[in-house]
């Protein structure tokens, strides 16, 4: 199979013909029909963060696919079921975190495209019990971005404990930003999209957006304030200066949700007013099987809508400097 591989933190992915996988006790293997990209995949490819991938990797957290054959354990009825490959791609199922809800933060779980190989291949093996449905009414290239920009935003608004007439701040307006504008407005909020792109900035307006501040020409802290303050405000850039915008914005009682994850940075909290204004600060990653399923069905529904470009898999260097040069309005996806 063709499978775009990291051999080195410091060089582009190498398209490379590789054997296709064999699906072992409890595992599915997934012909890939499309794998979205995303931010934390270039991250992986650059060794970014300080828990790095062991090399050579196939990155990749938003494919979906056909199982096309099953291991042993897992039922013969699973093949031909339309399935997607998440970034939480198995936890240990008998822990604390297990247990109550929490599997995003289980302490043994191996996450999709970082610390097993992914979806930037035609085939991949996947825990069965991780792979989650995907309904018909969701289009493969449609269904990619909701696998992780989906599900992480809709999981940042739950945690964000966002109400009914909650004034939400989006900072950020990228594949992730688009659909956290889409679940605030479910959950009821007025919105506030802030980016520093004219076309970004056109997207949310069009997606719903109440407002929308330009932070190129401007303190968005204080134009956000203007207004009254955000009761919530979901930080998805990947500028550190973004994080401390946000936590400025915020009203008393306010919630800084904080999702992206900068190479570097460090977030100044000032204990004072912290304390005084009674401002939460919280770290929200990606959501569970249920949060998954949950995303899927408000967008078979119609309730969201998603903004995609398709690439294909030998145009996976370009992409990644397309996504680093801010050149994507919202989220591009390999299809095969």
């Amino acid at each position: 199979m063709k499978a775009a591989v990291v051999t080195d933190f410091s060089s582009p992915l190498e398209l490379r013909e590789v054997p296709v996988p064999e699906p072992g006790p409890r595992q599915l293997l997934v012909r890939l029909e499309t794998c979205g990209i995303c931010h934390t995949d270039i991250h992986a490819a650059h060794g970014d963060w300080p828990v790095k991938p062991a090399l050579p990797l196939i990155p990749g957290h938003e494919g979906v696919g056909i199982v096309e054959r099953v291991g042993e354990g897992v039922p013969e009825n699973r093949i031909g079921q339309r399935v997607a490959l998440p970034w939480l791609g198995s936890a240990c199922g008998e822990c604390g975190f297990c247990v109550s809800g929490w599997e995003t933060l289980c302490e043994s779980q191996q996450n999709t495209g970082y610390s097993i190989d992914g979806g930037y291949a035609e085939y991949a093996v996947a825990d069965a019990r991780y792979a989650v449905p995907v309904p018909d009414g969701v289009p493969s290239i449609e269904a990619s971005p909701l696998t992780c920009a989906g599900v992480t935003t809709y999981k940042a608004v739950k945690v964000g404990n966002v109400r009914s007439a909650d004034r939400v701040a989006v900072f950020g307006v990228g594949g992730l930003g688009h659909l956290a504008i889409q679940y605030a407005r479910i959950a009821g909020g007025f919105v506030t999209a802030v980016d520093i792109e004219p076309e970004k900035l056109a997207l949310a307006r069009e997606l719903g957006a109440d407002s929308v501040v330009d932070a190129s020409t401007g303190d968005p802290a204080e134009a956000i304030q203007a207004q009254g303050g955000a009761d919530v405000a979901i930080v998805l850039a990947a500028a550190p200066s973004a994080f401390e915008q946000a936590l400025h914005s915020l009203r008393r009682g306010g919630r800084l949700v904080c999702v992206g994850i900068p190479a570097g940075g460090v977030l100044p909290v000032p204990i004072f007013e912290a304390v005084i204004k009674g401002i939460s600060v919280i770290g929200s990653i990606v959501g569970t099987r249920k949060d998954l399923a949950e995303v899927f069905a408000l967008h078979a529904a119609g309730r969201t809508t998603v903004t995609v470009e398709a690439r294909k898999l030998e145009d996976v260097n370009e992409a990644f400097e397309e996504v680093l040069g801010n050149r994507v309005p919202a989220r591009l996806v390999i299809e095969f």
